[in-house]
This record gives C-alpha cells, sequence and structure tokens, in this order.
C-alpha cells in the first residue's frame, strides 16, 4: 500500500503563491471565484476530479458531475477559457491544447450563528464559504520548452 507523502502547509502556500505570480507574469491564464457560500471541503472532491485534465475533458467531467460544486466550477472553467480567448484573440482553441495546470479551493469567511439547544444553551454553527483559483496553460508551449532543452 503506498503512503502518500503530506506536504506541509508553508510549502503549499509558496507554491500557490509562486503560482500566481507565474500567472501574472504572462504565461498561464487564471480566474477566480471568491466566497462562493458552500463547504472548501465539498468543492476540493470536485476541483480534484479536473486537476490535471484537458479543457474539454475537464468541461465534460463538471458537465455530467452530480455533486453541488460541479456548475460553479464548470462557470469559471468556461470563464478562465474566455480569458484565454482574449489575451489570445488569433490563436483557435482546439490548437491551443489547452490543460488545468492549477486549481486550488481556500476557505474563505464563515458566518457565525447560534442555534438555539436543550436546557437554554446553543450551538454555534458555522456557514462556510471559499474561495477557488485556477490556473490554464497550454501544452504546445511546453512541449516546445522541453525540445528546445533536449537540443541545446
Amino acid at each position: 500500500m503506498e503512503t502518500e507523502k503530506k506536504i506541509k502547509r508553508s510549502v503549499l502556500k509558496r507554491q500557490k503563491r509562486e503560482a500566481r505570480k507565474e500567472a501574472a507574469e504572462g504565461g498561464p491564464i487564471t480566474a477566480s471565484m471568491r466566497n462562493v457560500p458552500t463547504s472548501p471541503r465539498k468543492m476540493r472532491l470536485v476541483a480534484d476530479l479536473i486537476r490535471g485534465e484537458r479543457v474539454a475533458r475537464a468541461l465534460d467531467i463538471l458537465k455530467y458531475q452530480a455533486k453541488s460544486g460541479a456548475p460553479k466550477l464548470e462557470k469559471l472553467l468556461l470563464s478562465a477559457i474566455a480569458n484565454w480567448q482574449a489575451k489570445n484573440p488569433d490563436g483557435k482553441l482546439e490548437e491551443a491544447d489547452l490543460y488545468v495546470k492549477y486549481i486550488w479551493v481556500d476557505g474563505g469567511r464563515m458566518l457565525k450563528r447560534l442555534r438555539p439547544a436543550p436546557q437554554g444553551r446553543a450551538y454555534r454553527i458555522r456557514k462556510r464559504s471559499h474561495h477557488v483559483t485556477l490556473v490554464l496553460d497550454s501544452l504546445k508551449k511546453e512541449e516546445t520548452v522541453t525540445a528546445n532543452q533536449t537540443n541545446a
């Protein structure tokens, strides 16, 4: 049985920060949703399904997924595709060979409420929300970079 090595939280934060910087430099395309009113745990289950997939396959997965976060992620993925088309007006989507490079779900703000409980007590209810960030990149760009490195 394989054991997956757990990554430290500080390492994950650094990876996310580097991914944001890389995306801002003009390489990959990003799209994000903020304060979506469902728990981050539910959305992470759906996000894990499309991580690393090509865009067409990811859209198919999300279209037929029964989980509650799938329609929201589908809308986010379509937004990222629209961002790519705005950045590359001459490029064709089929030729670009886009894939989901990174996707992460962070916890958002939490609304705290009280529910009456027996014998004068109160139970705390936490209504969670989350932020999702999606980064798309082209496979063709990476293939040319690896080809140049092997030739050099």
